[in-house]
C-alpha cells in the first residue's frame, strides 16, 4: 500500500527533527557558548564606546545591543542550519572602532542612514559576485594599512591611561601577556574579569542600577547625509568587507569547509539592513571568535559541528534579548577600566593588520600614507580620516603602477 504524501512528509519530518538533537554534543554546546562569550567580551567595549561617541541614552544604547545580538542570533543560526557548517557571525569590531573616531557630532539619525548605505552595499556586492573585483581594487595590505590606522588610537589609550591610573592598564597587560601564552582564547576574559574583580576591590564598580530586564528595541528614522554617508558609510562598508567578512570565510575555509559566499554576505546584510534603524551598524562573517566552533575541540566529526554555530546562535538570541542589561553592566564599569579592555581586546588584531600591511613591499609608499592618514586626526569637508586615508592609499597605489 501506498504512502500518502502527508504521511511522507510527516515522516521526513520525524527523520529531520532529531538529526540535530543526535548531532548536537556537549562539546559542540561549550564550543558554541565559548564563541558567545569570547564575542562579547572581547568588544562589547568597543561598541559601548561608539554609542557614547554618538551621545545616545542608555535605552538607545540597549537597542543597539538588541539589534546586534538578535541579527547575529539569528544569522548564525540560520545560516549553520541551512548549510550544515559552522557559519557564525558578529559585529563588526573593526566597524565599531571607526564610529568610536567618527560618530562624535554626528547626530544618531544620520549615522543610522550611514548604516543603511553600508549594508546596501554589502547586499549590492553579494548580488553582484563582486568580491574578487573589489579585493582587486583595494588589495589586503590597503585595507589592512586603514585597519590598523583605526585601531591604533585604542591601543595607544592603554599607556596613555598609565599617566592618571597606573595599576590598572599595568595589571590588566600582565595578565593579558600571561593568558596570551597559556589560553590566547581566553586572555580578554581573563583580563576583563580581573578588571572587575580590582574595580571591585578598589570601590569603584557599583552594580546597584543594574537589572535583568527584557530590552525595548528603539526605532530611529534615518536620515541621510551625503558627508555623513562618504565619512562613515563607504569606510564602515570597506573595513566590514575586507577585514571581517573575507578573514571569516577564510577561517571556514582552513577548517575544511566550503562556504556559501553569496548567501552568506546575503544573509548578514539582510540583517545588517533590517536591525539598521535600532541602531545595530553592521552583522558579518566571525573569525576570531568563530574559532572554538571549527576544529576538533567542537566535536571530532567534522559534519556535526553546525550545531556549534546553532548553539551559538541561541546564545547570541539570549544576550540580545538582554541587551539592556548588557549595556548597563558597561555603563556600570568606569571609563579608564573599559578603555583598557577594549585596546587590549584590539591588540593582536592591530598585529596582525600591521603584519599583513607592511608585508607588502611593492606598494609601501602607499601603505604608509593609508595607515598615517587614517590614524591622524584629520577631516577635510567634515569626512574623517579614515575615508581619506583609503583614498589617498588607492592614489598613490595607482601612481605605483603606473610608474
Amino acid at each position: 500500500m501506498k504512502a500518502s504524501p502527508s504521511s511522507l512528509a510527516a515522516k521526513a519530518g520525524q527523520t529531520r527533527r532529531p538529526k540535530v538533537l543526535d548531532d548536537l554534543h556537549p562539546s559542540t554546546l561549550a564550543a558554541g557558548l565559548a564563541a558567545v562569550l569570547i564575542g562579547y567580551a572581547s568588544s562589547a567595549a568597543i561598541i559601548f564606546q561608539a554609542a557614547q561617541a554618538a551621545a545616545i541614552d542608555q535605552a538607545q544604547i540597549g537597542s543597539w545591543m538588541w539589534a546586534l545580538g538578535i541579527g547575529m542570533g539569528v544569522t548564525s543560526l540560520g545560516l549553520s542550519w541551512r548549510y550544515r557548517m559552522p557559519l557564525l557571525t558578529a559585529w563588526s569590531t573593526p566597524g565599531a572602532a571607526l564610529l568610536v573616531t567618527q560618530l562624535p557630532g554626528v547626530p544618531f539619525d544620520q549615522a543610522i542612514g550611514a548604516f543603511l548605505l553600508s549594508s546596501l552595499l554589502m547586499l549590492a556586492v553579494a548580488a553582484s559576485g563582486l568580491v574578487e573585483r573589489i579585493m582587486a581594487v583595494v588589495p589586503a595590505s590597503i585595507a589592512s594599512a586603514m585597519l590598523a590606522g583605526i585601531l591604533l588610537p585604542f591601543v595607544l589609550d592603554v599607556f596613555t591611561t598609565v599617566q592618571t591610573d597606573p595599576w590598572l592598564p599595568l595589571v590588566l597587560l600582565g595578565v593579558w601577556t600571561l593568558c596570551r601564552r597559556l589560553a590566547p582564547r581566553l586572555a580578554i576574559i581573563a583580563v576583563l574579569a580581573a578588571g572587575v574583580a580590582l574595580c571591585l576591590g578598589r570601590g569603584e564598580l557599583s552594580l546597584a542600577g543594574v537589572a535583568v530586564s527584557l530590552t525595548r528595541p528603539t526605532w530611529v528614522t534615518p536620515a541621510f547625509d551625503p558627508v555623513v554617508c562618504l565619512g562613515i558609510g563607504i569606510p564602515l562598508f570597506a573595513v566590514t568587507l575586507t577585514t571581517q567578512n573575507l578573514p571569516g570565510f577564510a577561517m571556514v575555509r582552513s577548517a575544511g569547509f566550503t562556504p556559501p559566499v553569496a548567501a552568506s554576505l546575503g544573509a548578514t546584510g539582510l540583517a545588517s539592513l533590517l536591525m539598521a534603524p535600532f541602531g545595530g551598524h553592521g552583522v558579518n562573517m566571525a573569525a576570531i571568535s568563530a574559532a572554538p566552533c571549527l576544529g576538533e575541540e567542537a566535536h571530532r566529526e567534522p559534519q556535526r559541528r553546525y550545531t556549534a554555530g546553532i548553539a551559538a546562535g541561541l546564545g547570541y538570541l539570549l544576550l540580545g534579548a538582554l541587551g539592556a542589561t548588557v549595556a548597563s553592566l558597561f555603563d556600570a564599569l568606569p571609563t579608564a577600566m573599559i578603555a583598557v579592555v577594549a585596546g587590549l581586546a584590539l591588540m593582536a588584531t592591530l598585529g596582525g593588520a600591521l603584519r599583513t600591511a607592511f608585508s607588502d613591499g611593492d606598494n609601501l609608499d602607499a601603505v604608509l600614507v593609508t595607515f598615517a592618514i587614517t590614524a591622524s586626526p584629520l577631516t577635510l569637508a567634515g569626512i574623517g580620516s579614515a575615508f581619506w586615508g583609503l583614498v589617498a592609499g588607492l592614489i598613490v597605489l595607482r601612481l605605483q603602477r603606473r610608474r
